[in-house]
């Protein structure tokens, strides 16, 4: 399956909320001082890997994106 620029960057979009959403969550149970704090930093840490996963892919999309207009132009 083939995936265009367009639909890449609606997967980014939809990755990048889904990553802040999980740090947004980690952020109240820290702040509160309940919850396990571990589990808290491992969540943390991979939400915002997976924040700049997408951003590359972002990135990756724009660039193809360019290049295909350059193409068309």
């Amino acid at each position: 399956m083939t995936i265009g620029p367009v639909s890449a960057i609606n997967y980014a979009i939809s990755g990048m909320t889904s990553a802040s959403q999980q740090l947004d969550a980690v952020a109240g149970v820290v702040s509160s001082g309940n919850g396990d704090l571990a589990s808290a930093a491992v969540t943390e840490a991979t939400a915002s890997a997976d924040f700049k996963a997408n951003a590359a892919v972002m990135k990756t999309a724009d660039k193809m994106m360019g290049s295909l207009l350059d193409i068309t132009v």
